[in-house]
């Protein structure tokens, strides 16, 4: 150590800062914070603690990673390092200003300190998601296809290294590492391939990229610089018009699905979720298929739509639980596609889970149930908003791809490498596209309203803005099927449902006209006059013939039987109609009784009588007491809707005045009388290692949890982790005392 490399510890460096520059530290990291340090050195000890120490390096980028990297194999962990030196050891590999600017990130954060020369904290190189060195020493000029085809052309026996060193620690001892071992053996054939790295002459590492290849992970980071990840470029008109047909399908969709579980709820599983075979069956059912509609399903129930619980009324066959509706999807299906748009997009940002996992088969070769507890995870929301902001900052109409975001991704947080690889992040466009929040690789319009964090108004009139207008007709083809070229208007959409069925969905929609359809119209209470001018008055083409005959016909026969609520009576003006009706085989078990030719009484609901006839193959309809057509369809099952599921939040961060008053306290302390008389953390694990290695005994000074000052005659055996491991004299045993409560170190010989 010389004059110009002064080794300054870090609660020296952190007391000449700034008031502003302490308050960032303490914003960039929150756990410094919390509780409040008591005193500037108690500050140092806990930024220099190894768990606070890798949640700091937790968002930092492949640049900020490779200097703290440089550092650690310039020793900068027990020694200053001058900055021209880490400048000269990363060379042309970044530009000097980006390096730079790398370092003072660093420093903001107290991971690095010093002016002109720099020092770390020396568990700096546990945060680190490789060994020190692994980026600044090793070869960085192979792309994954070229490490691949070595690694195919290596025998059984090379493997076997690899391998052992890919399960375990990468680095491995062995003699076969010397520069004079045998050239035949599998270590020195390895290193001479570059697939292993040479430390010294009996210690090995496996390559970073090395491992990354044998894992099937893509290799990288390979460059200091961020990797472009745009692959397409098209217009935002574009994005938008897919981001909007997405959006569309994705309500329609979820609609049908919530009109299945009305209709049919499916049974909880006694572990919790579905089934695999109630999701192919109703993915039969619904015609989505099955890694969609699991991202439609726990949408939905993060949306507070379907919930499991008993549902009224309950189903005939099962036990329960079941998944059915709840009172919030009917208040859903009364909102614009827009608003509707908003909640499922809003609900997917944060949502606590990875439902392209369903299906597939976890550690412990289950597999991933639909709307179960396995699908958790409170990184989800982190890798979806990190994706998302990525997106934001290209240009818009910048698209990119599976591979390419992984690679910007891991670039940006190489911490979460492993769950950034190409699948994961494909998983995520997907789910990102289905939503409407991004289109051909881009984000849309709206997507970024979302992500800015809008109000809902504003990310509703963004949605609104680029999705179609709703549209007031339709065309009725002469084969009696109806295209719909866009959304429709919800009343019209509910009236065409009423007397067309769906048989193909799309941008534009195609409904079919049918006997049933048209019987079921008159169910519900429609006329024959008002099909007649429904059809004549949305449909843009000609009504043809053939459906206003088919209408004419249902309705002059549909109705000559009329059921009444006795329990239930039939009646009817034709006697012989009637007389057929009673003896049917069907309605053996609904004791229909003729109370007069025209009139039969029966104990059964009226909803069984109607059930029967039609099996018997009559077309009866429901009236009540003034002879009125009755709307007997079934409102559907529903469960009660559950308290909202907690969404992802992340942990509140310390507001600027409480972080005032945290600066002022420590400027208070360090201003009282004795106040800076405590030994500085740094300088007391430095002294502390001294001792350990010259098996020296100290005296120390020491604070217990109760703040009783003490003094103990030690000899270090070990400074680990903020704790020093030593022999306590007075008590006969070894003892952990904690660094921050150390006031004072000196020689045995001198206390």
């Amino acid at each position: 150590m010389t004059e110009h490399t002064p080794d300054v510890p870090l609660g020296s460096w952190l007391a000449d800062l700034p008031d502003d520059r302490l308050i960032l530290l303490l914003q960039l990291r929150p756990d410094l914070a919390q509780p409040p340090p008591g005193s500037i050195a108690a500050l140092a000890a806990r930024a220099q603690a190894r768990q606070s120490v890798k949640a700091a390096t937790d968002d930092l980028n492949f640049l900020q990673l490779a200097v703290l990297d440089a550092l650690l194999v310039l020793h900068a962990d027990t020694t200053p390092v001058p900055t021209t030196k880490l400048l000269s050891l990363i060379g042309d590999n970044a530009p000097h200003t980006d390096v730079t600017a790398a370092l003072d990130d660093l420093k903001a954060r107290a991971l690095a300190w010093g002016d002109t020369a720099v020092r770390v904290a020396a568990d700096a190189a546990t945060a680190l998601p490789w060994h020190a060195g692994q980026v600044t020493l090793e070869d960085r000029s192979r792309t994954g296809e070229e490490i691949a085809t070595l690694i195919d052309g290596i025998d059984e026996a090379q493997r076997d290294v690899l391998e052992k060193l890919l399960e375990g620690s990468p680095m491995g001892r062995t003699r076969d590492a010397a520069p004079g071992a045998p050239p035949d053996r599998p270590v020195p054939r390895l290193l001479a391939a570059g697939l292993l790295r040479r430390i010294d002459a009996e210690t090995v590492i496996l390559p970073r990229h090395v491992g990354q290849v044998l894992r099937g992970e893509l290799p990288g980071p390979m460059q200091l610089t961020a990797p472009d990840p745009v692959v397409s470029t098209t217009t935002s008109d574009d994005v938008d018009a897919v981001a909007a047909g997405a959006a569309i399908d994705l309500l329609r969709e979820l609609e049908v699905l919530l009109q299945n579980l009305s209709t049919t709820p499916v049974a909880e599983l006694r572990s919790g979720g579905l089934g695999v075979r109630e999701l192919k069956r109703l993915a039969k059912a619904t015609g989505i298929d099955e890694p969609r509609l699991g991202l439609i399903l726990e949408l939905a129930a993060a949306a507070g739509l379907i919930a499991s619980g008993m549902p009224e009324p309950m189903p005939l066959h099962g036990e329960g639980p079941y998944w059915a509706p709840t009172a919030a999807a009917d208040r859903f299906a009364d909102l614009t596609a827009a608003e509707r748009w908003h909640l499922l997009a809003s609900t997917w940002v944060d949502l606590p889970g990875r439902p392209a996992l369903i299906g597939t088969r976890g550690p412990d070769a289950k597999p991933y149930g639909a709307l179960s507890d396995s699908l958790f995870s409170t990184a989800a929301p982190l890798d979806r908003r990190l994706l998302l902001d990525m997106l934001a900052e290209l240009p818009p109409g910048a698209g990119v791809d599976a591979t390419s975001a992984s690679a910007a991704l891991i670039w940006r947080r190489p911490r979460w490498a492993r769950r950034l690889q190409p699948g994961p992040v494909g998983d995520l466009l997907t789910e990102s596209h289905a939503l409407g929040l991004v289109g051909r690789g881009a984000i849309s319009t709206p997507g970024r309203v979302v992500l800015g964090g809008g109000e809902p108004a504003d990310v509703v009139d963004a949605m609104t803005r680029v999705l179609p207008k709703p549209i007031d007709h339709f065309l009725v083809q002469a084969d009696l099927t109806v295209v719909v070229p866009g959304p429709m208007v919800r009343q019209l959409a509910d009236d065409l449902a009423t007397v067309a069925t769906v048989e193909s969905a799309g941008a534009a929609m195609v409904y079919r006209v049918s006997e049933q359809s048209i019987r079921h119209a008159l169910d519900v209470g429609k006329t024959r006059d008002w099909m007649h001018a429904f059809f004549a008055n949305h449909s843009k083409t000609p009504v043809p013939q053939g459906l206003t005959y088919l209408i004419d016909d249902v309705a002059r026969r549909h109705g000559q039987l009329r059921i009444g609520i006795a329990a239930s009576f039939v009646r009817c003006e034709d006697p012989a109609l009637l007389a057929q009706a009673v003896s049917a085989p069907h309605v053996e078990g609904l004791a229909l009784r003729a109370l007069a030719p025209t009139v039969a009484v029966s104990p059964a609901p009226i909803s069984e009588v109607l059930a029967a006839l039609r099996a018997a193959g009559f077309v009866p309809a429901a009236e009540d007491s003034t002879g009125a057509i009755v709307d007997m369809r079934p409102r559907g099952a529903r469960v009660p809707t559950p308290q909202q599921r907690r969404p992802y939040r992340p942990a509140p961060r310390p507001t600027a005045d409480s972080l005032n008053a945290v600066v002022g306290v420590l400027r208070k302390v360090t201003a009282a009388p004795f106040g800076s008389a405590r030994i500085d953390p740094a300088v007391a694990m430095s002294l502390l290692q001294q001792a350990a290695r010259e098996q020296a005994t100290v005296v120390i000074g020491y604070l217990d949890a109760a703040g009783v000052a003490t003094q103990r005659v030690v000899a270090p055996i070990a400074v680990k982790g903020g704790q020093l491991g030593a022999f306590d004299s007075a008590s006969g045993r070894l003892r952990e005392f904690a660094i921050h409560r150390i006031t004072s170190v000196t020689p045995a010989d001198e206390g």
